[in-house]
């Protein structure tokens, strides 16, 4: 299983961003699909998950009404659309997944997600 994220870059305060993850190797249908992320020197974070249906999502306060997160199950891709990017959320943004769909604190405990991404860094310049 592979899940290759891509997107991030140097964006100054206030721009936007979109990562995408592809996931290769086997299908994740019925499987939600999240992202977390790490700034320098502190732990990973949730940030956002979709559940399989691409109905119910879950976002870190810190990040609703700016984040959106969608997928597309065709393609085995989950999306993070990044709008109005504050100097706080640079960080490495990884995608994973859980052991099928999710419920609950299930769907933002990185416990559960045994599938990682390799990450990519999103600076935001002040």
């Amino acid at each position: 299983v592979q899940l290759q994220a891509s997107g991030g870059g140097l964006v100054q305060a206030g721009g936007s961003l979109t990562l995408s993850c592809a996931a290769s190797g086997r299908t994740f249908s019925g499987y939600a699909l999240g992202w977390f992320r790490q700034a320098p020197g502190k732990e990973r974070e949730f940030v956002a998950t979709i559940r399989w249906s691409g109905g119910i999502k879950y976002y870190a306060e810190h990040v609703k009404g700016r984040f959106t997160i969608s997928r597309d199950n065709a393609k085995n891709t989950v999306y993070l659309r990044m709008n109005s990017l504050k100097p706080e959320d640079t960080a490495v943004y990884y995608c994973a997944v859980p052991n099928g769909d999710c419920s609950g604190n299930g769907c933002f405990d990185r416990s559960r997600f045994p599938y990682w991404g390799q990450g990519t860094l999103v600076t935001v310049s002040s």
